[in-house]
């Protein structure tokens, strides 16, 4: 079992965002005119893109820290649960139903996670030309893939001073009513639309102050953003506040999660009296 802490994860981040930035090209090189495409067991949509990102990124962690188990979206039936210490969670290419439209809203994400809890997080955007990461405790971060923009450095928002409207970011492909409600729980709020887990790093870079989703998804999709928007100096939490928990589940399902700008946020909003507002 080998545990790997804050200084061997950020000596680690720049092979690893290496790492993302190549499943990223391997992602445009795909055709997405004539590329093969199908469904998994649970119908959701899986191409040729996503089976040459996950093999880029799979050789080069075999490479880099052949030690450490990786669990991909494209091998969870493969997967185990981790029996401690660290572990690699993939989503080689999320947002698959933004690529197969056309879209640009989709994304390699890629943690690093000890004792359960995400730690170093990366999210690509190939067609933006974007990478986002953070390491928590150490800071999060936007560069540029081809390096001609430079490194900035990101951070969360404060919440919205009473009056203002909050933005909150929210999927192109999966509404649910639960989300819905809480998002009309904060009047007037704005809906910023976008695809895959680039809704993470809105928040991170302070573009929207909330990310809801309360209804299922898998710990792929959540745990880069989650790192991400920590180290940005954000909070994922449920919607009782409490933190969520990684790879204990068979299925690797997150039931929910709200993604907040500002950790007080949460104490404020999952008040006995919010949750009440929320559950509406």
């Amino acid at each position: 079992m080998t545990r790997i802490g804050p200084e061997r994860a950020a000596d680690l981040i720049e092979p690893l965002t290496e790492l993302v930035a190549r499943a990223g090209a391997a992602v445009l090189a795909v055709d997405r005119r004539t590329m093969s495409s199908g469904e998994k067991a649970d119908g959701s949509p899986v191409t040729a893109a996503d089976l040459a990102a996950d093999r880029v990124i799979a050789e080069g962690l075999a490479r880099l820290l052949p030690e450490v188990p990786s669990l991909s979206e494209e091998r969870s039936h493969l997967a185990k649960l981790p029996t401690g210490g660290s572990f690699f969670l993939i989503d080689p290419l999320d947002g698959t139903k933004e690529f197969l439209a056309g879209r640009d809203e989709f994304t390699v994400n890629l943690a690093l996670l000890t004792d359960g809890m995400p730690l170093l997080g990366i999210i690509g955007a190939p067609a933006l030309g974007l990478i986002w990461r953070g390491l928590v405790g150490r800071g999060a971060e936007r560069l540029t893939m081809s390096g001609a923009g430079g490194t900035t450095p990101i951070h969360t928002r404060p919440m919205p001073s009473p009056g203002k409207p909050w933005i909150a970011a929210v999927s192109r492909s999966h509404g649910d009513i639960r989300t819905e409600a809480f998002i009309d729980g904060r009047p007037g709020a704005v809906r910023q639309i976008e695809g895959s887990a680039i809704k993470f790093c809105r928040v991170a870079e302070g573009g929207a102050d909330i990310y809801p989703r309360l209804s299922s998804t898998r710990e792929w999709d959540v745990a880069a953003g989650h790192a991400i928007v920590t180290a940005a100096g954000g909070k994922v939490t449920d919607s009782t506040g409490a933190a969520l928990r990684f790879g204990a589940e068979k299925d690797f399902t997150v039931p929910e999660f709200i993604a907040w700008g500002d950790p007080e946020a949460a104490d404020e909003h999952l008040s006995p009296q919010g949750r009440g507002r929320m559950s509406s």
